[in-house]
């Protein structure tokens, strides 16, 4: 006995695989295309970039890559030059520049740019506001004064620092300064009459560095003054170069001789010095036991570590803007030309969405992705790319970015029809065209206005251009104007995602009109 068919079943399973035919068919004339982020076009705008700068990569093309750790504001600030924007100026706001002889170059130690002095007297000359450190009379308590330097040559009689005052104590005026130069290829800071009670080497106090200043290479120097131990100490790289106890003992735990600075005097930076400085800053107030009731960002021992990076361990990130593609958009892969030196590491992520209104730093979920290897699940009418870049684990080598190819692959576009018709009516027009030919095809819109390839129709009773007319050959547009053409053009969708629009038919046109007796 032969065995009947269910031919509901057979229905079913045979529209199901019909399905699948079709949706097989689309992918296997799938568009495959490359967007192309950064390489030899640049990078287009990002949407976030944090801790992410712009820099040369392979080629000469520009490269995204990690921003170098220049000093920022804090709030112990009392003087900050990283020299980061167009002029010289205190970050800090609290010294105005009286005469400037600095030049911004881009040879930096940190961030973008520095300062280069060519060996002239005044070099950079400073008057601090009241309440700043070399503003105000008295004792200015814990102090930090850094910079960074590479020196031309670092010849005996340069000066980085210098400061000049006098103060008056029991009738007396006593000359004092503090200065930062060189002496026998080393680093030397002299306080004269400067803390309150040293007499030793007639109120001198010198500290001379252990190592030799090296000429061009980029060092960071640190001068600290502990007003709670009395520890002057100065560095070089993190390393301790010489330190002394302004104590009576010249001991920790004795009578502490206390800064005090006289009448407020202006402050020369590189007075004589050719070479370049970069990130000057003086801090005040930091102490390991700094009053509790001030937010600590920064400590003594921090200040003063190797663990000024070039790069912050904690990397950066950058997030491109979403990027249009077409409904369907299927990413397959990305592909990127990148520089990752030892130790160094690059992350890749991608989103998809079928709009990006309500995305946010969480949604939709971001996807780590493996350059050069098939991405699986990534599909929408728009997506981003975001990467996280971070340094070695010593701060001092940046993974780069060169390009990103990104591979995705477009929904074929729906045949458009063929053999439109327009005839015009009174005060309507009637539109007719032959069925694509393309099985991908969903149904067709009509699209209409009053210019050749201008679209832009808003009369129709029907609606707005374009009109969805769904799988449809015909289609009446009422409401138009008697004795104005119209123009005309059909195009169909995709059975995939009414969003998927092919090309437009030939475009046709009509004026419709009151029928003549």
């Amino acid at each position: 006995m032969k065995n009947k068919i269910n031919f509901p079943e057979f229905k079913i399973h045979f529209l199901l695989a019909l399905c699948l035919v079709l949706l097989n068919s689309a992918n296997l004339f799938a568009i495959e295309k490359v967007l192309t982020l950064g390489g030899k076009e640049g990078w287009p705008k990002l949407l976030k970039q944090d801790s992410i700068t712009y820099g040369t990569g392979r080629f000469g093309w520009t490269s995204l890559e990690l921003a170098t750790n220049a000093r920022k504001v804090t709030g112990e600030a009392d003087m900050l030059f990283n020299f980061e924007g167009g002029s010289i100026y205190d970050t800090a706001g609290k010294y105005k520049v009286v005469e400037n002889n600095l030049v911004l170059v881009a040879d930096s130690a940190m961030g973008h740019k520095a300062a280069l002095c060519r060996g002239r007297k005044s070099g950079l000359v400073l008057k601090g506001s009241e309440g700043s450190i070399f503003g105000t009379e008295g004792n200015p308590g814990s102090f930090v004064i850094e910079f960074w330097l590479k020196p031309s040559v670092a010849e005996n009689g340069e000066f980085v620092f210098t400061w000049n005052s006098s103060r008056l104590l029991e009738d007396e005026v006593i000359y004092q300064q503090i200065t930062a130069g060189f002496n026998n290829s080393r680093m030397e800071w002299s306080f004269a009459n400067v803390f309150d009670g040293w007499t030793k080497d007639h109120g001198e106090i010198h500290l001379t560095s252990y190592s030799a200043v090296i000429p061009d290479k980029w060092a960071h120097h640190v001068l600290m003054f502990n007003e709670e131990t009395g520890l002057l100490e100065y560095k070089i790289d993190g390393k301790t170069e010489c330190l002394k106890y302004i104590t009576v003992s010249g001991h920790e735990r004795s009578t502490i001789f206390e800064p005090v600075l006289g009448q407020p005097n202006e402050i020369t930076i590189c007075g004589k010095y050719t070479g370049f400085i970069d990130d000057l800053r003086i801090l005040k107030g930091i102490a390991s036991g700094y009053s509790n009731s001030i937010k600590k960002t920064e400590s003594l021992e921090t200040i003063g570590s190797s663990r000024y990076d070039r790069y912050m361990v904690t990397g950066g990130r950058f997030e491109t803007q979403p990027i249009l593609t077409v409904p369907g958009a299927v990413i397959e892969k990305i592909d990127v030309i990148a520089n990752v030196p030892a130790q160094t590491e690059i992350r890749y992520y991608i989103r998809t969405g079928d709009n990006f209104y309500g995305w946010n730093d969480t949604f939709p979920a971001w996807v780590e992705v493996t350059p050069g290897r098939k991405i699986s699940g990534s599909t929408g009418r728009y997506f981003q790319i975001a990467a996280e870049l971070f340094p070695d684990g010593g701060g001092r080598q940046s993974p780069s970015i060169t390009k990103i190819d990104v591979t995705y692959n477009e929904p074929p576009l729906p045949i458009p029809p063929a053999k439109v018709k327009a005839v015009a009516g009174d005060g309507y027009v009637d539109l007719s065209w032959s069925y694509s030919i393309d099985d991908t095809t969903g149904g067709y819109y009509v699209y209409y206005g009053t210019r050749p390839g201008e679209y832009l129709g808003v009369v129709a009773v029907e609606g707005p251009s374009p009109v969805k007319v769904g799988n449809v050959s015909s289609y009446r547009l009422t409401g138009l104007k008697n004795g104005a053409i119209y123009y005309f053009a059909v195009a169909a969708y995709s059975v995939l995602d009414n969003r998927i629009i092919g090309n437009f038919s030939d475009e046709v046109f009509a004026r419709p009109k009151k029928k003549a007796y």
